[in-house]
Parts: C-alpha cells; sequence; structure tokens
C-alpha cells in the first residue's frame, strides 16, 4: 500500500526475494528486514528492550534466551549493550539521545525492521515520529525514552513502549517486552524484571 505521508522506498532484500517497503527516515542507512520463511501458524518470539544506559541485565539476557529477533530502542549507552543482545539472536537497534559518543555514529534514528510478515518501526522517543504509522503500512511502532511500560493499539497499529531495562530511576519499573507472532495475531507483554526498591 503506498502511504499518503512522503516517503522513501528502500529495496529491502528478504530471504524469499526482493521486496519495496515505504519508510521515511532521518538517515539513509540501509535498513535490516529480517522475514525468514516460516511454516503456517509457526510461532515467533521477539525481545524488546530499550533505555539501558550502558547495562545489560543478566534477568534480560534470561527472558531473550528464546528470542528469534531483539528490538532495543534506543539510549543503549554502550556498545557492549548491543554485542551482548547479539550473541543471544539479531538485533535491531537505534540511537537514542544519550547515544552521542563515537561509537554510537553508525546506529539510525529509526528504523524499519520486518519480522514475521509484519513490519516494525522502531524510534527511540515516539514524540518524534514524522510520519503516520497507519498510512504507511507499519503494523507496529516500538518506542522507549519514558522509562514508562506501554503497550497500546492506536487506528490499527501496535504501539509497544519495554519501559527502562537500565538502571534504576524515577521509581519506575525495570521491564523489557515480548511480543509473540504468529499468522493470526501479535501478543505482546511487558515483563518487570526488577523491583522498584532495587
Amino acid at each position: 500500500m503506498r502511504p499518503s505521508t512522503p516517503n522513501l522506498y528502500k529495496t529491502m532484500r528478504i530471504m524469499s526475494g526482493v521486496k519495496r517497503i515505504p519508510v521515511e527516515r532521518a538517515n539513509e542507512g540501509e535498513p535490516r528486514p529480517i522475514n525468514p520463511q516460516r511454516h503456517p501458524n509457526a510461532m515467533m518470539r521477539i525481545g524488546i528492550i530499550s533505555d539501558t544506559h550502558g547495562l545489560l541485565r543478566p534477568e534480560a539476557i534470561k527472558q531473550f534466551a528464546k528470542a528469534e529477533h531483539i528490538i532495543h530502542a534506543g539510549d543503549i549507552g554502550a556498545p557492549g549493550v548491543i554485542e551482548g543482545l547479539r550473541q543471544i539472536a539479531p538485533t535491531t537497534a537505534v540511537r537514542g539521545n544519550i547515544d552521542t559518543c563515537a561509537w554510537a555514529k553508525d546506529y539510525p534514528d529509526s528504523e524499519l525492521v520486518v519480522l514475521g510478515g509484519r513490519s516494525f518501526y522502531v524510534l527511540h522517543n515516539l514524540r518524534e515520529i514524522q510520519l503516520d504509522p497507519a498510512a504507511s503500512g507499519f503494523d507496529v511502532v516500538v518506542s522507549g525514552h519514558s522509562h514508562r511500560p506501554k503497550i497500546e493499539t492506536k487506528t490499527g497499529v501496535l504501539y509497544v513502549n519495554p519501559g527502562s531495562a537500565g538502571p534504576c530511576r524515577f521509581k519506575l519499573p525495570i521491564a523489557i517486552a515480548i511480543l509473540t507472532l504468529s499468522d493470526r495475531a501479535i501478543l505482546p507483554r511487558v515483563l518487570e524484571l526488577a523491583p522498584l526498591d532495587e
């Protein structure tokens, strides 16, 4: 479906061929789509994490052990965080407002990734989105920044903020999210990793 908002068309190579998907983004880094061949009714588990601020918790590693892909929505904090996640599963990451050091320059401000036939648009701060996700044909928008876990659906698009998995701040929960994809549904849930009084 051709979106009504201005967009750029990026050619995205998928295992079954080449697919053109509309995407508008602040930089020109190439999207990294993944759309493995799947059997009907197969389930796919996706780990979602954000605002680690340099800390990759063992609890997060444990929860992501069965993930087939991981998404990090920014404020990574240190390159070792993504290195650790990539030892678990292929990882898509964007930079957040604290990711200003030289190691972070290659991470995009936003990213489009196709998983299990669904399109995920990833950015750090949802308030900075410059397109209409529904008009662009996206299934899921993943963001962070607020440190507040939130799952909601608007105009047919699922919005997921996993909260913060980094150091405890503002008396907000330490959390991640897990999405389970099937041919028929997208099932999101937030998992709290640590008590508020940590």
